[in-house]
């Protein structure tokens, strides 16, 4: 470039380029001196400054004088009276004429010299611009290689931050499908714990009541609905999370590619240069647009499109970390209360089958009892003798209802003495008539007698009706034997059927 410039500033140059920067004298000037130094006849003379001394004087008066005789008042002091013909008139003597040449060769030579210190002023102007040019265009060219690596720094971390958050969003993205899947798959056993319910209510009369498989299975319902619920929850913030992402990378991504175009129209200026052909005049590129930017809003965006990014994605990988909790507790649970379910259904079965075991002992015992009801103890005996202990207690309970039928009466007496003490106690006068510890006794010991005896009037009536409905509870055990049996069949064999559907715990974390 420097090379480009001194061509062209060699090529404006005159021929005395060797020469000092000091005037030039007018040639002229200095050829029409002669050996001796004296000025040229054209020039002033020594003595010009004194009146002239002519040699002969023309009269005014003659055949040469056609005209009017003149004279300047310069002349006329000198006592010089020109001669004035048709051709001409006399106005300047030849000093003057002298001084003339002299005014004319000094004003070329100022000329001259003027147009010798342009010259010299032009080509060290141009050398001072061509280095100025030069100087600002290397320090601009700077300018632009630092701006460009500025640039492109914010762009890779830009590039790395996009990829992060592309990596989230793909990695929320599956969290979501697995969510969704998930809660199709809940409906597995939320389904089977709400049709064993129904399963359950159709129970025959007493044992139709709430049990604690009832009670498990409604709190695996329970259960499930909460963690749809938890779960629905979730997926809702997993969206609302990965718009926010997408959002952030939309951004990002609108700021990588101004920053990508920056950079390569800033590449593209660090390598223009003089001889570049893409230089062209560009009229009105000095001007400052009201929307630029300054380097502070510029780095401000940047950083808080960043920041706002690295958050988003740090929002992201905790609400995925809540999800894995999520799952992780859900789960446990779920399969804790199954298990709960079935050691409560195994062992709500298991005494089914005992009681249902029992009743039918018991109803045979009842049915021997019933038949041979009225008959003598001895006949019974002979034709029955493994039928003797039920007879044996059937005779103790009759024994049984006789003595507390003299037991009650015996307590007639007892109660007697203490209503008489208390009646006489009574009787005492003024202050003496006290709520000492006596009168407390003695009412605590008429409460307990009229209990006691309302226990043993009450056993009584008890047993009666026990010896009164024996007949009655044979057919209430045949009935209870078949509730048992029909609550064994919807417990063990439709129940357990249906529990053995219910998800493992990797189907029910959605894979």
């Amino acid at each position: 470039m420097e090379g480009t410039q001194t061509q062209a500033l060699t090529s404006q140059q005159s021929p005395n380029d060797g020469t000092d920067d000091a005037p030039i004298p007018c040639p002229m000037m200095e050829l029409s001196k002669d050996a001796g130094d004296r000025p040229a006849p054209y020039f002033p003379q020594p003595g010009d400054e004194l009146p002239a001394q002519p040699e002969a004087s023309m009269d005014p008066i003659g055949p040469w004088a056609t005209g009017r005789a003149t004279y300047t008042p310069k002349d006329g002091l000198t006592g010089v009276r020109p001669v004035v013909d048709r051709n001409s008139v006399t106005k300047f003597g030849a000093p003057q004429w002298r001084a003339h040449n002299l005014k004319f060769f000094q004003q070329s030579n100022e000329k001259i010299q003027a147009a010798q210190l342009a010259i010299s002023n032009a080509k060290r102007c141009v050398q001072q611009s061509y280095k100025q040019a030069d100087k600002t265009q290397l320090e601009n060219t700077d300018h632009l290689k630092n701006r460009a690596s500025e640039v492109y720094r914010w762009k890779i971390e830009l590039e790395h931050v996009l990829r992060d958050i592309t990596e989230e969003i793909e990695m929320l993205e599956a969290e979501r499908r697995r969510v969704k899947l998930s809660l199709s798959v809940l409906t597995v056993p939320e389904s089977i714990a709400g049709e064993f319910l129904q399963l359950r209510s159709k129970r025959l009369e007493s044992d139709l009541i709430r049990d604690e498989v009832e009670e498990e299975l409604t709190k695996e319902v329970a259960l499930c609905s909460e963690i749809r619920d938890l779960l629905g929850r979730t997926r809702e913030q997993i969206e609302m999370q990965l718009i926010e992402l997408k959002a952030a990378k939309a951004r990002m991504e609108v700021d990588w590619t101004d920053k990508a175009g920056a950079y390569q129209i800033d590449t593209f200026c660090v390598q223009l240069k003089n001889e570049s052909p893409e230089i062209l005049w560009k009229p009105g590129a000095t001007r400052f647009p009201a929307e630029q930017s300054t380097p502070a809003s510029y780095e401000h965006y940047t950083r808080e499109s960043l920041t706002d990014a690295e958050a988003a994605r740090q929002r992201s990988a905790n609400l995925r970390s809540t999800l894995k909790a999520i799952f992780t507790n859900s789960i446990k649970d779920l399969r804790d209360q199954a298990t709960r379910v079935d050691l409560a259904l195994g062992g709500k079965s298991k005494l089914t089958e005992e009681v249902c075991s029992q009743l039918e002992k018991e109803l045979l015992r009842v049915s021997v009892l019933a038949k041979f009801k009225g008959k003598s103890f001895f006949w019974c005996f002979c034709r029955h003798f493994d039928c003797f202990q039920c007879l044996h207690e059937l005779a103790n309970t009759e024994k049984a209802i006789e003595e507390l039928r003299h037991s009650a009466r015996g307590l007639d007496c007892a109660m007697k003495v203490a209503q008489t003490r208390l009646a006489e106690r009574l009787r005492r006068e003024n202050v003496e008539n006290c709520r000492d510890t006596p009168q407390f006794a003695l009412v605590e010991e008429v409460k307990m007698l009229n209990e006691r005896t309302s226990a043993m009037l009450a056993e009584l009536k008890k047993a009666e009706e026990t010896q009164a409905a024996l007949v009655k509870v044979r057919g209430d055990l045949e009935r209870e034997i078949v509730v048992k049996r029909k609550t064994l069949y919807i417990d063990k064999q439709r129940g357990q059927l249906l529990r053995s559907f219910y998800p493992s715990a990797t189907t029910l974390a959605g894979f």
